[in-house]
């Protein structure tokens, strides 16, 4: 029994992989840019009037968001590449899929990476696309096992702990769309799910370019492995992608989202020329594939090129965090900032509205802190009206959800959206990406709403007699919230018990 143990503990300390091969990948690049094509043409007579610039247009709503998605893949002529942390096993995601499929069939050469944490029950669609001539699909740190996944964190978890977080999709080499979303019902706003409100932005131009060649860096790193690797091929009698939409066909879901797409006038506006998109500077800014080994310098993450990219800040910082977990390193940083006379504000979610409790108390300890450094702290309120949130907050808003997305506004002039969340996870663990939008109109829009109040959507926290109290901007003479809004009995003990381990490195 001894002996046994010590076997299993060598495994678990030295990320054994139990089986997972040497990578047997080839090295590829992606096509060039598309010449012909509707996309190519509307981009290429865009591009030329904008030398040098970026157009972006902000994908505010989900169902804005999935109709780009699905939109640009019918246009397409030459190529795809997308990745992914999350690809659900649901209505949209086997929409999402059987467009990747539809392309191919026309000779599209389509590249999908996803990280395996977020492909459950996906493995005969995978296998289905890796089958086509046209399709390439590679698993970022993927699991051997590939049923009771969980399991293998037993014996591998080093590895298994560093996820691939980066959100891309381009088409024809003249489109991409960035953010926050995944590839799944609640992010763009249908199913049974409580669904997440997040921020996409569609661009065209200047920085394309810079979106596949790091696409191409994680497409060829040791952590992306070829799907045909991992998953076992089978012989399938049907397409288990068209199998996993037919049970949606006769439901209120697929009506709307037919309704939708034909009703959906984004990617005709762009590739007529017409859409408004705003012609600025924009900055990639993207971890080093090597990080899901764990091999980058602390120097090289995101973290530090964000800082460099930012400059220095003049006098207003609104950050916008699904998961702020600070930790003692961001209270002082923030806190030096509010020192130097700068106005710092960030929005999360509550814990009424939280869907992961444990990222809570990870905020929770620090909240206190946060608060007698000069950081106004706002928390998203579990929304029951989805008019609020169009009308009021637009992509900050939350209906019967939680709140999802990932941007901060710098001075009225500088907005940043991506997948890059306040918490260590993205810091030191996960691989992130997002772009850097010189932008006064969007950056502007993001302090205005806070200068507002979130406009009735979320509560402001303040300390009173060194106690916190949950405030309603938008009704000052209501008296102040005593108890934690959504706290109970049993979930302040789970808050508290969690605040006590030392587990603050995985938020």
């Amino acid at each position: 029994m001894i002996r046994i143990l010590s076997v299993f503990f060598i495994l678990l300390v030295s990320g054994c992989s139990l089986g997972l091969a040497t990578n047997t990948g080839e090295h590829s690049v992606a096509l060039a840019p598309a010449t012909e094509g509707r996309l190519a043409d509307a981009a290429t007579a865009m591009k030329a009037e904008h030398p040098g610039l970026t157009g972006v247009v902000p994908l505010m709503h989900g169902a804005d968001a999935f109709a780009a998605r699905m939109l640009l893949a019918d246009v397409a002529t030459t190529s795809i590449d997308s990745q992914y942390y999350i690809w659900r096993s649901d209505l949209t995601g086997h929409l999402l899929l059987e467009r990747l499929q539809r392309a191919a069939n026309r000779g599209v050469k389509v590249r999908l990476l996803l990280d395996d944490h977020g492909t459950g029950g996906l493995d005969p669609e995978i296998a289905s696309l890796q089958s086509h001539p046209n399709v390439q699909v590679r698993l970022w740190n993927p699991f051997v096992i590939r049923r009771f996944k969980p399991l293998a964190f037993t014996y591998d978890f080093f590895r298994l702990n560093r996820r691939m977080h980066n959100k891309s999709f381009t088409v024809d080499g003249h489109a991409s769309i960035l953010g926050g979303r995944n590839v799944g019902d609640e992010y763009f706003g249908t199913g049974k799910t409580a669904l997440f409100v997040d921020l996409d932005v569609l661009v065209a131009g200047e920085v394309v370019p810079e979106v596949t060649a790091d696409f191409d860096l994680y497409w060829n790193s040791p952590s992306a492995y070829p799907a045909e690797q991992i998953i076992r091929q089978r012989e399938q009698k049907t397409n288990p992608i068209i199998s996993g939409l037919e049970k949606y066909q006769n439901t209120e879901q697929m009506r709307e989202y037919r309704e939708l797409l034909a009703n959906s006038e984004l990617i005709s506006e762009l590739i007529a020329g017409t859409l408004q998109l705003e012609w600025t500077d924009a900055t990639l800014v993207s971890d080093s594939p090597a990080k899901g080994q764990g091999a980058v310098a602390r120097k090289d993450l995101l973290t530090g090129h964000l800082l460099e990219a930012v400059g220095e800040i003049q006098h207003t910082f609104d950050g916008i965090s699904a998961y702020f977990v600070p930790g003692a390193e961001g209270v002082e940083a923030f806190t030096t900032i509010e020192q130097r006379g700068i106005q710092v504000r960030m929005l999360t979610n509550a814990l009424e509205a939280t869907d992961v409790l444990p990222v809570h108390a990870g905020y929770a300890k620090r909240r206190k802190k946060l608060l007698q450094g000069g950081v106004e702290l706002y928390e998203l309120r579990r929304q029951v009206s989805p008019d609020l949130v169009s009308s009021k907050l637009g992509p900050f808003g939350s209906s019967g959800a939680s709140l999802h997305a990932k941007a901060f506004a710098i001075d009225g002039e500088k907005i940043f959206v991506g997948s890059f969340n306040f918490d260590p996870r993205s810091a030191r663990l996960n691989t992130e990406m997002g772009l850097l939008i010189d932008s006064p109109a969007l950056a502007q829009g993001v302090h205005d709403t806070f200068d507002a109040g979130l406009s009735g959507t979320a509560w402001k926290v303040e300390l009173r007699d060194g106690k916190l109290v949950w405030l309603e901007p938008e009704a000052p003479s209501n008296p102040p919230i005593t108890t934690e809004p959504g706290s109970s009995f049993w979930r302040n003990i789970g808050l508290t018990v969690i605040g006590w381990l030392p587990v603050e490195w995985l938020l």
